[in-house]
């Protein structure tokens, strides 16, 4: 991929770090990963490898430990439903808009829930169930174009859930639908038709299995609160980077 040992070392540990996060906080690969991946890498390429790498995880986290066996189902189905058209948006956004707006987009949208995750915005109250629709539509959509839309369900969840478990469990079985939804609208697309992929998804299989076993490992010895803050910060500063690169 045109990338010096040194490059490809940064990424593998994008990777592991990434997945990492995946495996102790149940969501955050991807918003991770997909801003830091575009320093190096196109977005169309970015995208549907993480996409693709997110669903092999939700896959392998739900058969570690059985986390679709506790989910909120009924808000499961109003954000899915919403994410559909969402999705649909989103991918023909990403191929029809210049590298310039969308490393933008992306730079933008990483330093907004950096800063939120970073002062630990937390939620305080209880909305109505008929916010999944934008929350549904903006994460699909957010999801296609840049990788990146769990924030949005994440959000709406902490605003109707109590329980952190079912929280966390419901974000699992949901990023692996709609993961899935987002691959097929790529492979309709052609995204996921690009010789490259082939070649970085056989590459990092390793690198992500190594992360999720890492974070199953060591997930009671690191509080979540003070991990989502570190990724904050990173958000910000590879938002602005992001920024900086695409003009």
């Amino acid at each position: 991929m045109d990338l010096t040992a040194a490059q490809s070392a940064v990424v593998a540990g994008i990777l592991f770090a990434a997945y990492l996060v995946r495996s102790v906080t149940g969501f955050g690969s991807a918003l991770l990963a997909v801003p830091m991946l575009a320093l190096f890498l196109p977005l169309s390429l970015v995208v549907p490898w993480i996409v693709t790498l997110d669903v092999l995880a939700a896959v392998a986290l739900s058969l570690v430990d059985g986390r679709r066996r506790v989910v909120a189902w009924k808000e499961l189905a109003r954000l899915i439903f919403a994410a559909v058209l969402g999705v649909g948006v989103g991918v023909v956004l990403l191929v029809r808009l210049p590298q310039p707006w969308l490393l933008t987009g992306l730079g933008l949208l990483a330093i907004a829930f950096g800063l939120r995750a970073a002062f630990g915005v937390e939620p305080r109250r209880l909305i109505s169930p008929w916010w999944a629709w934008p929350a549904g539509i903006a994460g699909g959509g957010i999801g296609a174009l840049f990788g990146t839309g769990g924030p949005p369900f994440v959000i709406y969840l902490t605003h109707r859930l109590e329980d952190k478990r079912l929280i966390r469990t419901t974000l699992s079985m949901l990023f692996l639908l709609e993961g899935t939804i987002r691959a097929a609208a790529f492979a309709f697309a052609g995204l996921l038709a690009q010789p490259r992929l082939g070649w970085v998804l056989f590459g990092s299989l390793p690198v992500m299995a190594l992360g999720l076993f890492v974070g199953n490992l060591v997930h009671l010895r690191i509080a979540p609160a003070r991990l989502i803050h570190a990724i904050g910060l990173l958000l910000v500063l590879s938002g602005v980077l992001l920024v900086f690169r695409a003009w």
